[in-house]
């Protein structure tokens, strides 16, 4: 069981590294002048994807770490962060959706949504290193 909670949230980030991809063709339109072609579509459909399953696996790491400790939140930085990650994958979400149901030219709420999602990606990228902290003291004791 508590395997599916590293392997949901490693799936989610590297759909996000593509998502970013992705989006970082509409920055350089945007903001470098650079006249390339945005996937719109796939950029909202897969970032969608991306982002929920950063929650799902937000909530399945919380309920694993209560049913497996004596708590969830006993795993320190790592539980921390993944509840600040959840908060801006509320907020992609947010902007994200918005900018997709209201189409208008924009450039500052589609850089804030970039770099707020930028920030959940890194922190998401950190998360493997805090996740082999709680593997190795929780897991295997050491």
């Amino acid at each position: 069981m508590l395997w599916i909670h590293p392997l949901l949230q490693i799936l989610a980030t590297l759909l996000a590294v593509y998502v970013l991809f992705l989006g970082f063709r509409r920055f350089q339109t945007l903001h470098l002048g650079r006249k390339t072609v945005f996937a719109w579509k796939l950029h909202v459909r897969l970032g969608l994807v991306a982002l929920a399953l950063w929650l799902v696996g937000m909530a399945g790491g919380l309920i694993t770490a209560a049913r497996t400790w004596p708590g969830f939140l006993i795993t320190g930085a790592h539980a921390y962060i993944g509840l600040f990650i959840g908060l801006l994958a509320v907020v992609g979400l947010a902007t994200g959706l918005y900018m997709d149901r209201v189409k208008k030219k924009r450039t500052a709420l589609p850089l804030i949504h970039g770099l707020n999602n930028l920030l959940a990606l890194v922190l998401a990228v950190a998360q493997v290193f805090t996740g082999m902290w709680v593997y190795n003291h929780f897991v295997l004791g050491n």
